[in-house]
């Protein structure tokens, strides 16, 4: 690394509490239980909240992934936590891809997927709800990795003025590199995209 001019990058460590449960809401089991494989798209999404500094105070993201591509099918951003973020993912998610009945949804325990209205988008669209345990990341590891992935190659290689800058830097990561041309190691080194398109090829013929 040295002798091409290379140096290590160390992130900032930022520690800011997205899930904040809600007692009064109903939660469900961990039917995902850690089986992070699916058999096609849209037959297992996984989703969470995260966050960044920019000059102009935090801005949240929720971002949705599909389970057999890695594929962010839908997200958003807010300067708030509240269901209308994660809400916004999922329309977007829904509206994309029309997913069939028996789609599983799988979130931690925060009060924004325990919510009513949140919870009833899902009903709405016949899709099965699974949650992670109490305090437990590795229930929704590739959300986690998803997230990791983003902040280490965009968030902390730059400072963010405002939020409009980083909504654009966002979007032309996940929606033109992450989705498009970025190589997954989980996917024998092939993008969401391509993964997707060897299915839908395979299935047609």
């Amino acid at each position: 690394m040295r002798s091409q001019g290379l140096s290590g990058h160390k992130p900032r460590r930022w520690r800011v509490n997205t899930t904040h449960s809600d007692p009064t809401h109903a939660v469900v089991a961990n039917l995902l239980n850690r089986d992070f494989t699916a058999s096609r798209p849209d037959e297992r999404w996984v989703t969470d909240i995260t966050y960044v500094w920019t000059d102009e105070g935090w801005y949240y993201l929720a971002a949705i992934l599909d389970l057999y591509s890695r594929k962010v099918v839908g997200w958003a951003l807010d300067a708030t936590l509240s269901t209308a973020l994660p809400m916004t993912a999922l329309k977007m998610a829904i509206q994309r891809r029309r997913p069939r009945t028996g789609l599983m949804h799988h979130s931690d325990r925060g009060c924004q997927y325990t919510s009513f209205e949140y919870r009833t988008e899902l009903a709405r669209h016949g899709v099965t709800v699974s949650m992670s345990r109490t305090g437990n990341c590795w229930d929704n590891a590739v959300a986690e990795s998803f997230f990791a992935t983003f902040k280490n190659e965009l968030v902390h290689s730059r400072s963010w003025s405002t939020r409009l800058q980083l909504r654009a830097a966002a979007f032309e990561y996940i929606e033109c590199f992450y989705n498009r041309r970025r190589l997954h190691s989980s996917l024998g080194y092939k993008t969401p995209s391509e993964v997707e398109d060897n299915y839908y090829a395979a299935s047609a013929a």
